[in-house]
C-alpha cells in the first residue's frame, strides 16, 4: 500500500464544489471514479480544502491510497487522460502513509478577482466579479491591513460552520490593480466558512466608498457576521496553493 499526493487544479463552473454531495457532480466524485476506472480498485480521495460551489483551483491538494504499480509520477499523465477538460492534475507523487493533507500546518493562498470597468468582459466572465464602480484599491488596502495577524475572525464567516475556534492568523493581504483587474489575494494558516468571500465582500464595500477603511476595524472587533459586507460571487474565487510547512 502507498499514498498518494495530487495537485489539483479545476475549473469550478460546472460543479457543486470539492466534496461529494447530492444535489451535483463534484470534484471530489469524478477523482474517484476516474481513479477507480484507471487503478482497478475502489479510490477515495482526501482533499485539503473543501471549495464551495463555483469555486476555482489551481492548487488544491488531494491523497488517496493504493496498490498500483503505476510510477506515481506517472498517475498525473494517466489520469489526465480520462479527465474532463476543466479537471487537470498538475503533480502526482508518492508521500509518507501517514500524511494528511487537512492535519498538517500549512499556508494556503487565495485570490479573489474583480473586472473592475464601465463594461463586463466575455473573456474573464466566468473567473471573475464585474463591478463597474470605480473602486479605490488605496482603501481597499488600508482596511485589508486590519485583517493582518492573528484575530478572531468570527465576523468573517458564515452562519452553519461547524467550527468552535474562530481565531485564524492571516499573513498576508493584498489589493492591488492591473489596468481593469483588481485582485485580493490573501494567505494564512486557515480559513473560516466564506471567510475570504466575506472578507472581499467587506473590501469592495470599502472600495466603492460605502464604508470607511476604519470600519473593517470595527466589524473585526465585534465578532458578529452581521456587521460585514455580504460574501462574494464564488466565481471569483481562486485557491492559487498550499504550502505544506
Amino acid at each position: 500500500m502507498k499514498r498518494i499526493k495530487l495537485i489539483v487544479a479545476y475549473d469550478g463552473t460546472n460543479y457543486c464544489g470539492w466534496q461529494i454531495q447530492d444535489n451535483g457532480i463534484t470534484i471530489e466524485e469524478v477523482l474517484n471514479r476516474e481513479l477507480s476506472k484507471l487503478l482497478s480498485e475502489e479510490i477515495t480521495v482526501i482533499g485539503a480544502s473543501r471549495t464551495d460551489s463555483g469555486v476555482h483551483a489551481l492548487g488544491n491538494v488531494a491523497v488517496f491510497d493504493t496498490e498500483t504499480r503505476i510510477p506515481p509520477e506517472k498517475i498525473s499523465l494517466a489520469l489526465n487522460q480520462r479527465l474532463p477538460e476543466d479537471i487537470r492534475i498538475q503533480d502526482s507523487c508518492e508521500v509518507p502513509l501517514d500524511f494528511h493533507p487537512r492535519y498538517r500546518d500549512t499556508i494556503k493562498t487565495y485570490e479573489y478577482k474583480i473586472w473592475n470597468s464601465r463594461f463586463s468582459n466575455p473573456i474573464v466572465r466566468l473567473y471573475t466579479k464585474f463591478i463597474y464602480y470605480r473602486l479605490d484599491v488605496d482603501k481597499m488596502q488600508e482596511a485589508a491591513d486590519y485583517l493582518v495577524g492573528e484575530h478572531d475572525f468570527k465576523s468573517f464567516c458564515s452562519k452553519g460552520s461547524q467550527v468552535e475556534n474562530t481565531v485564524r492568523k492571516i499573513t498576508e493581504l493584498t489589493v492591488k490593480r492591473d489596468g481593469n483587474m483588481v485582485t485580493i489575494s490573501v494567505s494564512g494558516n486557515g480559513f473560516l466558512y466564506n471567510m475570504v468571500r466575506i472578507i472581499a465582500g467587506t473590501l469592495l464595500r470599502v472600495g466603492m466608498g460605502m464604508y470607511p477603511p476604519e470600519k473593517v476595524k470595527e466589524i473585526l472587533d465585534a465578532c458578529d457576521r452581521q456587521k460585514a459586507g455580504p460574501k462574494a460571487e464564488a466565481c471569483g474565487l481562486t485557491l492559487v496553493n498550499i504550502n505544506y510547512l
